[in-house]
């Protein structure tokens, strides 16, 4: 399966399959444990002036139990190497020699065009890799409300997170972003249900809100885990606050004529990188294909 733009980039083949399934992931059943409050409020001047919070929060055990991209996983080298290969155009057009090119190349939407190609799978694994750079901190913000797969894969699916900060003008994105024992990565948490959570994302204040992450940090690189595009409206909203978006397809299910869709409701300058898993590769191995879709109408 192809999608063709006006600019194609050269697209890579990357070996290993990965099994991208978000519910396996997410019923992973170590718990991680918040610090206290009274432990949350002794905050360090310096994390004061930043925003942050000072909650930490402990996932990797949970990482682990879900075999996901830290030390001591099951994951092989050849596992790395993709995610190496898949996040390096990404964190060049957030920081490096194309940061000009790619307006909030440092906002990264991670979406699909159903349910259950690998997206949350992805959006976390992908986090985790970014987190080794040496110059950057990486921010996950669960932005998927109604299925909260980021959040229950590591144990956040109850604690505030981006619904409250978007409902409460008294709260801020520091109130509610978590430091974890994984070094370089934090975490915002989807937050409770809304039924006009859509509105909300529509609202002035998550346009401020992104403004204010984006720009806060310049070292920092956010990826928003969204819902897949074809269901809701959400994402849409989503992809137009963003400078870049990774799109899962799993090869042998999503139907082409679905991908083209949920690609033509994407800004079409934005860097739109694809990445196809569940294919079969040499010697029956799977494997991603990653490559960009781009186009200038």
């Amino acid at each position: 399966m192809s999608v063709e733009g006006k600019k194609p980039v050269p697209a890579t083949t990357i070996t290993q399959l990965v099994d991208a399934s978000d519910s396996n992931a997410a019923n992973t059943s170590t718990a991680a444990k918040m610090v206290s409050d009274k432990q949350a409020d002794k905050v360090s001047p310096d994390k004061k002036a930043s925003g942050e919070s000072g909650k930490k929060i402990k996932v990797l055990d949970r990482l682990l139990a879900a075999d996901m991209l830290v030390p001591g996983s099951n994951l092989g080298r050849d596992i790395q190497d993709d995610y190496r290969r898949i996040k390096r155009p990404l964190v060049s057009n957030a920081c490096g020699r194309n940061k000009a090119m790619v307006e909030r190349g440092n906002l990264i939407l991670v979406t699909s065009s159903v349910p259950g190609e690998g997206k949350s799978y992805t959006s976390v694994n992908l986090a985790l890799s970014i987190s080794l750079e040496m110059d950057n901190t990486v921010l996950l913000v669960d932005c998927d409300v109604a299925k909260q797969g980021v959040s229950r894969m590591l144990g956040l699916e109850n604690v505030c997170g981006l619904v409250d900060v978007l409902e409460n003008d008294e709260l801020h994105i520091g109130d509610v972003l978590l430091q974890t024992d994984i070094p370089n990565f934090r975490m915002v948490s989807a937050g409770k249900q809304n039924e006009y959570y859509t509105e909300l994302l529509a609202s002035q204040r998550m346009s401020e809100l992104v403004d204010e992450i984006a720009g806060r940090y310049s070292d920092r690189i956010i990826i928003f885990d969204g819902p897949p595009l074809l269901p809701t409206p959400q994402t849409q909203i989503l992809a137009g606050l963003v400078g870049q978006v990774v799109f899962i397809i799993e090869a042998g299910k999503t139907p082409q004529a679905l991908v083209e869709e949920a690609l033509q409701m994407l800004p079409k300058e934005q860097a739109i990188g694809l990445v196809l898993n569940k294919t079969e590769g040499l010697f029956g191995r799977g494997n991603y294909y990653y490559g960009y879709y781009a186009d200038d109408a």
